[in-house]
């Protein structure tokens, strides 16, 4: 997909993911909305994988670390077809396929993931088995930033480096929010590019509210200089609905029919001005 064509993906899957989080009755709005357009332009232009052979031996592999937010994942999986659209209606219902966090047996879905600080293990061990086995797939991981308290996440980051694991790629999802409020003050991250930095990580910054910085970020990654690559995707709480961005308690919040609609009529919106 071209640029255009991923904006006007990403803001289709914009309002899939509020309808799908509004009759599911559940979700972590907040943080889906933030990292929905690092997901689409991943599974739209980047990742090696094909929906007819999920476990095809030469994919890429793709953690989603902050397993809290399925819901934004489900979005694109279903529309890359991994599988109907059934399934995502069924969310939120007595017996659906579909839960909280992904799990492995959803196609597409790599790790049961959402204990947090865990997905960047999982990641290195994948890179360091593609790496022994010459294989040529790259593995990508999706953190958010409230992880980064996770002792777990800084051990992953020192194996990527001792292994010089060039085939992998992981991205923060820099929204500034997690559940209890501001990262800075619940436990302050920053300097994030300087501790990478010190970890041997090759690290880049960019908005991941933009789906051309992301893109052209992603594009620029060098495969072959020995260092496992981080980007500080830099992004909005709630992006794409104006009432929910920067407020923390839509980390998890579930809107009403009226913010229902209103969220819809501004993500149409933006589709007809696209159109």
């Amino acid at each position: 997909m071209n640029y255009i064509e991923l904006k006007q993906k990403s803001e289709e899957l914009r309002l899939r993911l509020v309808k799908l989080i509004y009759s599911g009755r559940t979700g972590h709005t907040g943080g889906d909305l933030s990292v929905l357009n690092l997901l689409t332009v991943l599974y739209h232009h980047t990742l090696n994988v094909d929906p007819k052979q999920p476990k095809k031996p030469d994919r890429d592999r793709f953690v989603l670390s902050k397993g809290h937010c399925a819901e934004a994942l489900y979005c694109v999986l279903c529309d890359k077809g991994f599988f109907p659209e059934k399934e995502l209606e069924e969310y939120g219902k007595y017996h659906a396929h579909l839960g909280g966090h992904p799990d492995v047996t959803i196609p597409g879905v790599e790790i049961n993931s959402g204990a947090l600080g865990h997905g960047l293990s999982v990641g290195v061990g994948m890179a360091l088995s593609a790496k022994l086995s010459k294989a040529k797939y790259k593995s990508y991981v999706v953190m958010g930033d409230g992880e980064q308290a996770e002792g777990s996440v800084y051990e992953a980051a020192m194996a990527a480096n001792k292994y010089h694991l060039d085939n992998l790629v992981a991205f923060i999802d820099r929204n500034g929010l997690q559940i209890s409020g501001s990262t800075e003050d619940v436990m302050p991250l920053e300097s994030i590019r300087e501790r990478w930095t010190a970890f041997g990580w090759e690290v880049k910054e960019m908005n991941g509210n933009d789906i051309d910085d992301i893109v052209a970020t992603i594009d620029s990654i060098d495969f072959t200089n020995g260092k496992p690559h981080l980007v500080i995707s830099k992004t909005t709480k709630g992006y794409g609905v104006s009432f929910m961005e920067n407020v923390a308690k839509w980390h998890h919040g579930v809107p009403d029919e009226e913010q229902y609609q209103k969220a819809c009529q501004e993500i149409e919106k933006r589709l007809k001005i696209e159109d």
